[in-house]
């Protein structure tokens, strides 16, 4: 699938951070894991830390998929609000999910010092406009459900959003604790403790079928070579229909833009992490080389010359946005693109073991939380592989029942 349209930012700030090798011989491992994006990434290092003999293979080039299309917002808040999550997988179930996410971001932190800190990690605050009146309501419910569950938030009211911002919100909620990083070059440093811990990295191999046996998989890549492995981790993202044929997901695609550098950014809230109720609904973030990103705008398609077509008008579109928002702030276009994320009924993720692929769990972090959503599923499997059971699993398992979110009512993935 074509996952990327235009240019995402993080590859060319970055530049080439490591090369791997394509397979070039047949080999064997413990684990399989499909998939060399953040997602994969973290599923490896944390196999590779509990002494798991790991292999990882990408029909990319490593991190040039989904994750260098990020804007890398890390926030525990998942797509569907807890007051709504309530309603569809029950109150345990939902406030489970987010203090999962939750810790996940002090996780992220403690992995960022563990691997040099060099990854743009910063924790700050996030701020949720209620874009009309009509949505204040719900936001306030909100507010209070999840002080009830003792998640830091606050209240901003219109008044003090027009002390602090120009932001033309009818009100906000105020999360105390979200952080933002550079996915990208995350992955990378990943990848490298993981194979200094003797995990084996490949990019450039395609994985063209497979077959189940007593034992395991074996895996025939494209060059013609097996890979026999006791498990496979598919950690593919949006490219799972060789694996899984349920259509668990609605495939969407979404856009962002990066401004030049600016010294300063008038009318910005601090710097904290900026999104919105309203659909279609944007979010804004800071760099640490002093740009502003701000995407969103998704369009219902899952069809990736539709999606590049609009690049130029949803480029224009969410310049539009950031001068509507931050007025007195300058907004340059230097750089956009466009990718391809899902959605779930419950805005959940898929992670574990699924009943018709036998030897195989799925890391699927869908949605616009999928960095903090691959920590958990990286201890998740690990638990799974190394123990057998894992304490979070039930809550992300394939056959949960949830009902649809009502249309309109919440923002969508992609951030």
């Amino acid at each position: 699938m074509d996952l990327i349209s235009g240019t995402p930012f993080w590859p060319l700030r970055n530049g080439l951070l490591g090369t791997y090798p394509a397979l070039q011989q047949p080999t064997e491992c413990h684990v399989l894991v499909l998939g060399a994006g953040i997602t994969g990434a973290l599923v490896a290092w944390h196999l590779a830390e509990a002494g798991v003999d790991v292999v990882v293979v990408d029909k990319r080039d490593v991190a040039t998929g989904s994750t260098s299309a990020s804007t890398c917002l890390l926030q525990y808040e998942v797509d569907t609000p807890l007051h709504r999550l309530v309603h569809l997988v029950g109150e345990d179930h939902a406030v489970r999910a987010y203090r999962a996410c939750h810790a996940a971001l002090g996780k992220i932190a403690r992995i960022d010092r563990r691997l040099g800190g060099q990854h743009g990690f910063r924790r700050t605050e996030s701020l949720q406009g209620a874009s009309r009146a009509a949505h204040v309501p719900g936001l306030q419910r909100e507010v209070a459900l999840r002080r009830r569950h003792g998640f830091d938030v606050d209240w901003w009211s219109r008044a003090q959003l027009a002390r602090l911002s120009t932001l033309p919100y009818a009100g906000a909620l105020l999360a105390r604790d979200a952080a933002q990083i550079d996915a990208h070059r995350f992955t990378h440093s990943l990848l490298r403790a993981t194979v200094a811990r003797g995990a084996r990295v490949y990019d450039r191999t395609q994985i063209t079928r497979s077959a189940a046996h007593r034992r395991g998989l074996t895996l025939h890549t494209d060059r013609g070579l097996k890979i026999r492995a006791r498990h496979l981790v598919v950690a593919t993202g949006y490219e799972t229909a060789p694996y899984l044929a349920d259509a668990l997901t609605t495939l969407m695609g979404t856009y962002a833009l990066v401004t030049e550098p600016s010294a300063e950014f008038a009318g910005w809230p601090g710097e904290r992490l900026i999104w919105e109720t309203a659909r279609p609904y944007v979010y804004l973030r800071r760099t640490d080389d002093g740009r502003a990103i701000i995407g969103g705008y998704d369009e219902a398609t899952a069809d990736p010359r539709r999606r590049d077509a609009l690049l130029t008008r949803k480029t224009a579109l969410l310049a539009r946005r950031f001068r509507q928002l931050l007025p007195e702030a300058p907004c340059e276009v230097a750089f956009s693109w466009g990718g391809t994320f899902a959605e779930t009924p419950d805005g959940l993720p898929y992670i574990g073991a699924h009943p018709r692929v036998p030897h195989a769990t799925f890391a699927l972090g869908y949605g616009g939380n999928g960095i903090t959503f691959s920590v958990i599923a990286a201890e998740i499997i690990r638990d799974l592989v190394c123990e057998g059971r894992s304490r979070d699993a039930e809550l992300f398992r394939f056959d949960r029942a949830a009902t649809p979110a009502p249309p309109h009512t919440s923002p969508s993935a992609g951030r």
